[in-house]
């Protein structure tokens, strides 16, 4: 089926997995590329700071790309566009607030000078030699989102971006399901949607449900309200402002996060805070603690965040003080579940209140529930569909869904990262695989921590290390120093004098034999070092912790 003449769609990141999202469109001699994402690592990438896209598909086609389109402004959007654009500078189109989110992203890394950062409105349509591209509005849990519309020669291709579909968003701007539903009545080749929450049946909860809970819990507060929500969640900010407000209380942003994005919402029209009301946490002792409010980040409880420092006493600014009331207004993303549990447990054991997602409704989710991604589905009825954005049950459940709708099997795709998906007027079918993966980033190393480098931090993590030192001498094939031994995770050395005693005969005694027959090749006596060690350490304490023989001549 191949055919230059053909739509290839190709995921480079975020199918099955959470984050990373960055999908590329091509045709011909034109590739458009659909957000641009990070993850987080997980518990087995030990040190990982951030996992971005493996781009070299991009970066061996740099001369086709011609920009890349974002959705809306989330970290599993957005957050590799620094580390990308520094590969391969190509246009950025966004709208405001998204455009707004990157510019101090980009300044961060010193490129913004460097970049093409091109701002929409929901409505507008780039045009391409081949291919056109339309931004529609839709409702998410930060504004200025947007769904993307690429009209290509054979058909036109919709992709959700994240969507929730709610009719009394706090900006007053309603999903343009008009505009989605026109595009359904013309035919739309490939549906692409938001798969997160399809196992959940039902209606998201409109975010202004959250208001009225907001605004209650603050009228019974008696001391400072703190509350820790994601920076991007603007709506979400704008609420906690309202009750603030309605109740005397200043506003002051804690974390760095926080304050650049609230500073970039303010300034661009998005969060609107009456004059006088915003105080910097310095300020904070200055007034009564009745009449504060902290909106911090935090809510996933990551350890470097303001909330987890004020928790452990860390924080050098804020600490907790009688009456406080703390309310976590997010929902743990999987996986961070332990980190938050962690964090309520230490607030409340330190006397705060706490309210959280639990007790109280004062989160509700950005992603569509089943009913509006049935009536998604029923506006737009597709030739073809692939979900997208989740874990692969969620991939599964939606294809589910979308059989139940009346969608036959065949025309559901569940790609795997890399796949390649190709559409004609006619047929679709999986043609390939291009070269994707993860770029693990590790302070201001990309790149340099890889599967073999990850696997020796697990090995430490579980078994430690243990080193071996010694001094020969080559002329005389004699021992002069060691060996010493000298571990670190491995056992505690005081306490283990037997042990490590036993470990050096043993290393003695392999030089020795190396030596008396005249075996003095660095890496020959290395491997029977390392090898007997082995043997003794695992029969011992059945452990077997990285071993480096280190050996000097003289």
């Amino acid at each position: 089926m191949k055919n230059e003449n053909n739509v290839k769609v190709i995921p480079l990141g975020g199918l099955g997995e959470i984050g990373k999202n960055i999908t590329a469109f091509e045709y011909k001699n034109e590739i458009i590329v659909i957000d641009c994402g990070i993850s987080f690592p997980d518990e087995e990438m030990y040190g990982v700071d951030l996992v971005i896209p493996d781009i070299t598909y991009l970066l061996n086609n740099s001369d086709r790309v011609k920009g890349i389109f974002i959705t809306h402004g989330h970290e599993d959007h957005i957050g590799s566009l620094p580390y990308i654009l520094k590969q391969l500078n190509v246009p950025v189109y966004g709208t405001r607030l998204t455009l707004g989110i990157v510019e101090n992203k980009l300044k961060e890394h010193n490129i913004l000078s460097d970049c093409e950062l091109n701002k929409v409105e929901a409505g507008d349509i780039i045009e391409l030699e081949n291919l056109k591209v339309e931004f529609i509005r839709n409702t998410h849990s930060i504004a200025d989102s947007c769904s993307i519309a690429i009209h290509t020669p054979i058909g036109v291709i919709l992709h959700t971006g994240d969507f929730k579909i709610d009719y009394t968003p706090i900006d007053g701007l309603v999903m343009d399901l008009e505009r989605i539903s026109n595009l359904g009545r013309n035919g739309v080749l490939l549906l692409m949607a938001d798969s997160t929450n399809v196992e959940r049946p039902g209606h998201t909860i409109p975010e202004r449900s959250i208001g009225e809970t907001l605004t209650r819990i603050f009228s019974n507060a008696k001391g400072r309200v703190i509350v820790a929500t994601f920076a991007s969640n603007i709506h979400r900010m704008q609420q906690i402002v309202n009750a603030s407000v309605k109740y005397g209380r200043k506003i002051a942003f804690s974390g760095r996060s926080m304050e650049n994005i609230s500073e970039v919402a303010m300034d661009l029209g998005y969060l609107h805070i009456p004059e006088g009301k915003t105080i910097s946490v310095d300020e904070i002792q200055s007034y009564p603690n009745e009449q504060v409010t902290i909106i911090t980040t935090g809510s996933q409880g990551e350890p470097m965040s303001a909330l987890a420092r004020i928790a452990f006493s860390t924080h050098r600014k804020l600490k907790i003080e009688p009456k406080d009331l703390y309310i976590i207004s997010a929902s743990p993303i999987p996986g961070n579940g332990k980190l938050v549990s962690k964090v309520i447990n230490q607030l409340f054991k330190r006397g705060a209140d706490v309210i959280y997602e639990a007790l109280e409704e004062v989160h509700v989710s950005g992603h569509a529930y089943q009913e509006e991604l049935k009536l998604i589905h029923t506006l737009v009825h597709p030739k073809y569909f692939m979900p997208v954005h989740g874990e692969y049950r969620h991939l599964r459940h939606h294809s589910e869904l979308a059989q139940k709708l009346g969608m036959e099997e065949k025309n559901i795709f569940n790609l795997e990262t890399g796949q390649v998906l190709e559409l004609s007027d006619k047929e679709a079918m999986i043609t390939g695989r291009v070269h994707t993966g993860s770029v693990y980033v590790d302070g201001f190393g990309v790149g340099d921590v890889g599967n073999i480098v990850l696997r020796d931090r697990k090995h430490l993590a579980q078994d430690g290390m243990l080193t071996i030192v010694a001094t020969i001498e080559k002329e005389s094939y004699s021992i002069i120093a060691g060996p010493d031994i000298i571990t670190r995770g491995f056992v505690y050395a005081k306490e283990s004098e037997a042990l490590i005693k036993e470990a050096k005969d043993i290393v003695r005694k392999e030089l020795e034999d190396c030596l008396e027959n005249k075996v003095i090749e660095w890496y020959v006596l290395k491997a029977n070092m390392k090898k007997s060690m082995e043997k003794y350490l695992y029969e011992k304490t059945k452990r077997r912790p990285i071993i480096l023989p280190i050996i000097m001549e003289i």
